[in-house]
């Protein structure tokens, strides 16, 4: 019973990271990979350098995109940071 008593706390801590610091990564990884899954032709996203750029073909692991309507590169699918909504 006395190590019960002791190891409770441990125990109590160990759930408080779960629920506070390990579920909601989880969550985020869920929701960004869903995201990633999703993007199609036309899509506008933020890359993680901070461009905004317009996919023009999805492939398994890369992007083709569109910097402006001369500039055509390939993009990591990893490497998209989030889509771009047009906001006023």
């Amino acid at each position: 019973m006395a190590l019960l008593s002791q190891l409770l706390p441990f125990v109590f801590l160990i759930a408080i990271m779960y629920f506070v610091i390990i579920r909601p990564q989880q969550k985020e990884a869920k929701s960004r990979k869903e995201m990633i899954e999703s993007l199609q032709k036309g899509d506008k996203v933020v890359t993680a350098g901070g461009l905004i750029v317009e996919i023009k073909k999805v492939e398994e692991k890369f992007l083709t995109v569109s910097i402006d309507k001369e500039n055509i590169a390939k993009l990591v699918k990893d490497s998209v940071s989030r889509k771009y909504e047009d906001e006023i």
